[in-house]
C-alpha cells in the first residue's frame, strides 16, 4: 500500500519572484558600495537573506555549504547592524562586502529550491520572532 502524500500544492518559486529577491539584495550592496547604503537597504537585505537561510534550514538544503556561506552574511550584517544602531552611520566596510556578495550570490543560486509558501511561512515565522504580537496580520 502506498503511502499518501498531504495534497498541498507546491509552488515553485518564479523568475519574478526572484527577480524581486535579487533586486532588494543586488541595490542594497549597490547602495553599500557606493557609500549610500542605510538602514531601509539594510533591512531590505538582512530580512531577504534572513528569510533564505532560514527557509533552507528548514527544507534541509542539499546545497553544499549554503547554509554556512549565508550564516557568514548574516553575522556580518549582525555586525553592520550593531554598528549603525550604535553611531548612525549605516555602512558595510570594504571587508565585508566580500561575505555579503557571496551570501547574496548563494541566495540567488538556492532561492529556485525552495517553493513560495515555505518563503512566506518562514518570513511569517522571522516577523512573529522579532515582533512578537505586535505585529498584526
Amino acid at each position: 500500500m502506498k503511502k499518501s502524500r498531504s495534497n498541498s500544492l507546491r509552488v515553485p518559486v518564479t523568475h519574478g519572484l526572484k527577480d524581486l529577491y535579487a533586486m532588494d539584495m543586488h541595490s542594497a550592496y549597490q547602495a553599500a558600495s557606493m557609500g549610500k547604503f542605510n538602514i531601509t537597504a539594510f533591512s531590505r537585505l538582512a530580512a531577504a537573506l534572513s528569510v533564505v537561510m532560514a527557509a533552507l534550514t528548514q527544507h534541509n538544503t542539499q546545497i553544499p555549504n549554503a547554509i554556512a556561506v549565508l550564516e557568514v552574511a548574516v553575522e556580518t550584517l549582525q555586525h553592520v547592524r550593531t554598528k549603525g544602531d550604535e553611531t548612525g552611520i549605516w555602512e558595510i566596510t570594504g571587508d565585508e562586502l566580500p561575505a555579503v556578495l557571496s551570501g547574496i550570490e548563494m541566495a540567488e543560486h538556492c532561492i529556485g529550491t525552495l517553493d513560495v509558501a515555505l518563503l512566506e511561512q518562514t518570513a511569517n515565522m522571522l516577523l512573529k520572532q522579532l515582533y512578537g504580537d505586535q505585529q498584526e496580520t
